[in-house]
């Protein structure tokens, strides 16, 4: 039995999901969580052996929280289900310990194949990860400027480059205006930024949002 555990901040998507994989017979929703620190809690009393993840979550983000739960359980498997493009976190996430990578944008019989590949012991990568994969190792590239950002503040200066403030940026991620600021300092002193006009530069200029 594929025994999952669903991370999502957004309870209607939680629910959702349920539906899709509780239709297969080998497949049981046996946990669901809304933030970092509840997921943590039920992969170390449960019997979970794999996690649908979310990146945008409140309070540490989905990427940050790979670490902990691999730690607390190495057996379980990750896949990755954002709103955000494979272009911009897919890597990041395999990187970080996920086998695989989705959107929301995915069809439930790709997800269903996804989980059961992952599973099974592989990764799962659609063909846009495996062209960017063998791209890289064919011509390193020289890392991007924002290769130095956490993913934390990756996601802050995404959310500043499409025009957000800090305010919203703050409900958005359930964090402090205060703690939104920090962020926003660090990534200006790591990316070498005056103020906000030049991470919206930055960010526009490098697709870095839609």
């Amino acid at each position: 039995m594929i025994n999952i555990l669903i991370v999502d901040d957004h309870r209607i998507v939680r629910e959702g999901l349920k539906k899709i994989i509780q239709l297969e017979t080998e497949m049981c929703v046996a946990g669901q969580a809304k933030d970092a620190s509840e997921a943590i809690r039920i992969i170390s009393t449960s019997d979970i052996n794999l996690v649908i993840l979310d990146i945008a979550l409140p309070g540490m983000s989905g990427l940050e929280v790979i670490k902990d739960l691999k730690a607390l359980k190495p057996s379980a498997r990750i896949i990755m289900l954002s709103m955000y493009p494979e272009e911009r976190f897919a890597i990041k996430a395999l990187k970080a310990g996920a086998s695989g990578y989705l959107t929301k944008e995915t069809a439930p019989e790709e997800l269903i194949n996804a989980i059961r590949i992952v599973h099974s012991g592989r990764n799962y990568i659609t063909s846009f990860i495996a062209e960017k994969i063998v791209t890289e190792l064919q011509c390193p590239a020289e890392k991007a400027p924002h290769e130095r950002l956490s993913s934390r503040e990756f996601e802050v200066m995404c959310m500043i480059g499409s025009g957000k403030t800090i305010k919203e940026i703050a409900e958005l991620l359930f964090i402090s205006n205060r703690t939104v600021s920090t962020y926003r300092a660090r990534i200006l002193e790591k990316m070498g930024f005056k103020n906000n006009a030049m991470i919206m530069h930055y960010v526009l200029d490098n697709w870095l949002v839609e």
